[in-house]
């Protein structure tokens, strides 16, 4: 039996839907499956597991999501981060509603033209609702294809990408496409884990040539570094009995179309309340004269895959008689309606430490 063969055959055998039992798998409705792999691309399935359940019940059908608010949307898909694939699963939703008359796509390319639908989410989409012959390629499948055959060349490069995309290609089930994905990402997920594999477990241990070799953590390897760039937000939390400050992220930066309090950005930390009001950033229409410094609070550390955001939240009394007249995207919202909008989690995590400080 080739290597190729025995993989696949192995592989199926050992697959069993009740090991790893999760309520988007082995349905076959498109909707749901495209709105679980949207919430798994970057997301681990523990994670994804309550936002994909909170979203059906609110959302039933596509309709019902091509219908909601954005900002409700965007609310319900807080603390998940990766805010693009919210925007990008809306409009979708839309697309599919408005002009696809509600019948989801019912083939790889026409899948593919959703937006923010990739091979690989394109692929899953297609195997599980209509069992069509397209093999999925993610971060498991690179890990177990590598380690099995031993590939010695970096799955980040073009050259890579391509032979993982035609080997995982080849060893399709193409008569159980659909379970066999499943198989190779639950494969992935649970026995060949990237930092402690059960090689003593394994059903492909026999042949795993990774295994033989003594490499099975030098696979996949991968040439390209992480580079994170770190930078600094200086949150002006306006506290005023009567309001608070928020503004909407409208520009194509992280946590678009999210909601923050008035941000100050410095290229290094601020410790002292006279740098930060004379900062270049500070908002020209808030006038600093008619604010005193409560307390500052931080800085919060989030790490994000290739920033890192270090945040400080500046809690300032508000003394003037009337409001500030705040821009475009800034809104005065009721102390007690500002947890309502979907704010980074950054911003998440000050409202959780400071709930009974807050009003």
């Amino acid at each position: 039996m080739s290597e190729e063969l025995y993989f696949t055959t192995q592989l199926m055998a050992w697959y069993s839907p009740d090991q790893r039992p999760l309520p988007w798998k082995h349905i076959d409705d498109p909707y749901r499956i495209w709105l679980s792999e949207i919430i798994l691309q970057q997301t681990r399935a523990e994670q994804g597991l309550p936002y994909y359940k909170k979203f059906v019940a609110r959302y039933p059908k596509v309709e019902n999501l091509a219908n909601a608010p954005e900002d409700e949307v965007m609310k319900m898909w807080e603390g998940l981060g990766y805010y693009s694939r919210a925007r990008n699963l809306h409009a979708a939703a839309k697309y599919v509603a408005f002009e696809l008359a509600g019948v989801f796509p019912k083939t790889y390319t026409d899948i593919l033209q959703l937006k923010g639908v990739g091979p690989y989410t394109a692929a899953a989409i297609a195997s599980f609702a209509y069992n069509l012959p397209h093999a999925v390629v993610d971060g498991n499948v690179y890990r177990v294809l590598a380690r099995f055959f031993d590939y010695p060349e970096a799955s980040d490069t073009t050259a890579g990408k391509k032979h993982f995309a035609q080997l995982a290609q080849r060893l399709l089930d193409k008569e159980q496409a659909g379970r066999y994905n499943q198989a190779i990402m639950d494969f992935g997920a649970t026995v060949c884990t990237p930092k402690l594999a059960k090689c003593e477990n394994c059903p492909l241990a026999e042949k795993c040539q990774a295994l033989e070799n003594g490499t099975v953590y030098e696979r996949p390897l991968k040439l390209k570094k992480l580079q994170r760039r770190t930078r600094y937000f200086n949150y002006l939390v306006i506290q005023h009995p009567e309001f608070q400050i928020v503004e909407k992220r409208s520009a194509k930066d992280i946590w678009q179309n999210l909601y923050q309090f008035p941000l100050v950005e410095s290229d290094q930390p601020l410790e002292d309340w006279s740098l930060l009001k004379e900062h270049a950033a500070w908002p020209d229409w808030l006038e600093t004269e008619n604010l005193s410094l409560k307390r500052k609070l931080g800085p919060r550390k989030q790490e994000l895959t290739h920033q890192r955001i270090i945040a400080s939240f500046w809690e300032l009394d508000y003394q003037a008689a009337t409001p500030p007249d705040v821009p475009e995207n800034f809104q005065l919202v009721k102390p007690e309606n500002s947890r309502k909008f979907a704010f980074p989690k950054i911003i998440g995590w000050y409202f959780d430490d400071n709930l009974l400080y807050l009003f």
